[in-house]
């Protein structure tokens, strides 16, 4: 059983995809760490990618070790682990969205909206769900920069403009 000290999930296993054992992958963020090569934990061991292929629906990743559709399918919902060290460096103004939950969320006038709580995937984008102070309810937002224009990790807060309505 692998213990990582600052586990970042990067992906989820969908399901199997075949009968060789490929699972189709759904990244988190942009997937450049579903790569060959790279050996994240998998249902608690260390699994080495031998071959990564991104499709419009996610990634078809083969996992040494999981060579048939009977080893694959009990991988189903497993997330795929890296420790933080062992990540690519973000590049200037990226940020991995694992690292936004527990920011503060704040308006245009510098007041607290609330606190975000979550993220998840949709087809379009991710969304950061907002644990509202007043109304105790979640605000869901688009992560675009329309309507999160500024993410401050190092005052621990993002500036949101939630849609109209």
């Amino acid at each position: 059983m692998e213990d990582l000290s600052d586990p970042v999930v990067i992906g989820v296993v969908v399901a199997p995809h075949g009968v060789r054992g490929t699972l189709r992958v759904r990244a988190l963020g942009p997937g450049r760490h579903l790569r060959e090569g790279t050996e994240p934990v998998v249902a608690g061991m260390r699994r080495r990618i031998s071959a990564a292929r991104q499709t419009p629906k996610g990634f078809l990743l083969d996992l040494e070790g999981v060579e048939s559709r009977a080893d694959a399918k009990p991988l189903g919902g497993e997330q795929l682990l890296l420790d933080r060290e062992e990540l690519d460096a973000p590049e200037e103004g990226e940020f991995y969205v694992a690292d936004l939950v527990g920011l503060a969320a704040v308006n245009d006038a510098g007041e607290v909206v609330g606190t975000v709580a979550d993220t998840f995937e949709t087809a379009a984008h991710e969304i950061l769900v907002v644990r509202e102070v007043k109304e105790e309810q979640d605000l869901y937002l688009p992560f675009t920069l329309e309507h999160v224009p500024q993410v401050d990790l190092e005052t621990g807060q993002i500036v949101v403009r939630p849609p109209e309505g």
